[in-house]
């Protein structure tokens, strides 16, 4: 007898061939039978009838190295069928560390990943680790709903070998990168998944230092990757300079996307393992500047390396609300009398004329803490006219026509002053994103970087930027938007979207057994209604520790996730079961 028999449903394996309609029944968290009709007893059977059958999501760009302190849900990511999640991205985490040094790697965290200092001082049990196998165990000894892997971070590696050294990027020396190799190597071997680092300015802590790492020399790079080498183990995970471009404001990155592409091959031919790193668009290189190091990644593969750009299956967009950032929250009349007030009556004074009058008017009050991500509303003020309101469902290729700019000019208004009115919409609820001037365009480039050879797909941030950015549900999106909604451009297949963000991204962690429905590999699946399949606006929670605030957008469409054969999403709603254990890397 069968623990669970999924019986009729339309299966996309994640191999990448034609789906096909079938049953799959598994036993003690393995599939153990894939037919078209199997006709033994299990203990449940579900009717999956019109229904797609995938393998759980693999999510290899979050940063939930503070919330397995707190959550065993991992929200949002288990909310959009992601049964396994790789944290500890972008060079940022908290391991190692000394006692004393908490401080430091909660700003780095709160500076880059905009996750509250308050729930990170509250929420994270400091003092139960400070090497990272010690943190590993610790993880381990936690529940959840799906399964988590751990890199080891450049940042609190560099900080806890070099001290202030480090934290302010001075060089190392030969015996510094001897400790930190011997650190990383110890980490990997103990089961960490990889190593990141972060080498773009735009990465900041709190106090406005660049991330302990960012201008590592290339002995430095190379030492960590040879003994990431010797443990035969781990992906190299890197965000280059360049990525969100030039950064002149900040002082000019220091290399440019084709000398960090050729360092990055070097690490990957040193360590001889899989190497992923960022690719967005940026508007301040060559327009073709993305194609030009894919083909680069192409032939460096073709000669021995092992790169793989990693690209979002949807613009990044910054949010904008009254309940996340917005360009009136550091203007004195806001600071003095509104920013304390719940939400409710903060709408009802901004209705005041004089407080409208005043918050259109005023001049912003830089937060004291250069690296706060409140500093962005003046961003968002300068870039009003081109920001997006986000309606039900959210469109991602809006047209021109539709934004903020556009439709203040109809009324014949300014953008920032009809920004404010539309804020208070829907007793303020109601969000913008702010992303690429023209979404239909930019979607075509995405639809280029996911179909190609070497590129994975990542980077929704899960865990982080949880005023900022809702990408967590990229998963969703990806296959909503690009398989059943896209309308002005060239829909993708629905197996290679599967393939992608399953098989693919678990090949790359060397995760061999999940990530495609076959005999014997995990019971880690998705029944979804692909039809409903949806992705509401952002809403806003305040559930984080101290009371923090994060920002989710509400899914629906997953009838059921299981994760190791055990239930733990239901019709969109958690079912309690948490059978998700720390995935160490083989």
């Amino acid at each position: 007898m069968y623990d669970v028999i999924i019986k009729g449903g339309t299966i996309v394996d994640g191999l990448g061939g034609k789906p096909f309609v079938g049953d799959i029944a598994f036993r003690d968290g393995k599939i153990s039978e894939i037919g078209a009709s199997i006709t033994a007893t299990a203990t449940e059977t579900l009717d999956a009838e019109g229904k797609i059958v995938t393998p759980g999501w693999v999510d290899v760009h979050t940063h939930y190295d503070g919330q397995v302190s707190w959550d065993t849900e991992l929200a949002p990511s288990s909310h959009n069928g992601a049964t396994t999640v790789v944290m500890g991205n972008c060079g940022v985490g908290f391991a190692p560390v000394r006692q004393g040094q908490e401080k430091a790697l909660i700003e780095l965290m709160e500076g880059v990943e905009d996750i509250p200092g308050t729930a990170l001082y509250e929420g994270i049990e400091w003092g139960e680790w400070e090497s990272f196998p010690e943190y590993m165990d610790y993880i381990a000894g936690r529940e959840f709903s799906i399964d988590v892997g751990a890199q080891i971070p450049h940042g609190a590696v560099r900080y806890y070998v070099m001290g202030e050294r480090g934290r302010t990027n001075e060089d190392a020396t030969e015996d510094d990168i001897a400790a930190m190799s011997s650190l990383v190597a110890e980490a990997v071997d103990a089961g960490a998944v990889g190593f990141s680092t972060s080498r773009t300015i735009g990465h900041r802590a709190l106090w406005g230092e660049a991330v302990p790492g960012t201008f590592a020399a290339e002995d430095e790079l190379f030492g960590i990757a040879e003994a990431m080498g010797r443990t035969g183990k781990g992906v190299l995970e890197v965000i280059p300079a360049g990525t969100v471009g030039k950064l002149e404001h900040l002082g000019g990155e220091r290399s440019t996307p084709e000398q960090e592409h050729e360092m990055m091959r070097k690490c990957s031919e040193i360590s001889g393992r899989p190497l992923t790193f960022t690719l967005v668009p940026t508007i301040d290189y060559e327009p073709d500047l993305w194609r030009k190091i894919l083909a680069l990644s192409k032939v460096a593969n073709d000669n021995g390396a092992q790169m793989y750009p990693q690209v979002p299956s949807r613009y990044i967009g910054y949010l904008t609300g009254l309940s996340s950032y917005h360009p009136f929250m550091r203007k004195p009349t806001y600071l003095e009398k509104l920013a304390h007030l719940p939400l409710d009556q903060r709408v009802e004074a901004m209705r005041d004329p004089d407080i409208k009058s005043a918050l259109l008017t005023e001049k912003e009050i830089k937060h004291e803490a250069p690296g706060s991500m409140e500093n962005i509303s003046a961003l968002l003020g300068r870039g009003a006219a081109i920001l997006y309101p986000l309606a039900d469902p959210v469109d991602y290729e809006a047209g021109k026509e539709t934004n903020i700019g556009n439709l203040a000019k109809v009324e014949g208004r300014e953008a920032i002053e009809y920004l404010y009115d539309f804020l208070l919409e829907d007793g303020g609820t109601r969000f913008c994103s702010l992303s690429t001037p023209n979404l239909p365009k930019g979607m075509e480039v995405l639809r280029e970087l996911l179909e190609h050879s070497e590129s994975v797909t990542g980077l929704s941030d899960a865990g982080a930027h949880v005023t900022l950015i809702c990408d967590a549900t990229m998963p969703s999106t990806q296959l909503s938007y690009w398989a059943r909604d896209r309308k002005k451009g060239e829909k993708l297949p629905l197996e290679f979207l599967v393939h992608k963000q399953t098989a693919r991204n678990a090949a790359l962690y060397g995760f061999s057994d999940r990530g495609s429905l076959e005999v014997g590999k995990r019971a880690d699946i998705n029944v979804i209604d692909f039809e409903k399949l949806s992705v509401a606006p952002p809403v806003a929670y305040q559930d984080l520790p101290a009371g923090g605030t994060r920002v989710m957008q509400p899914v629906s469409g997953y009838i059921a996730t299981y994760c190791n054969g055990i239930l733990i999403r239901k019709n969109d709603q958690d079912t309690g079961a948490r059978p998700g254990r720390l995935v160490r890397s083989a």
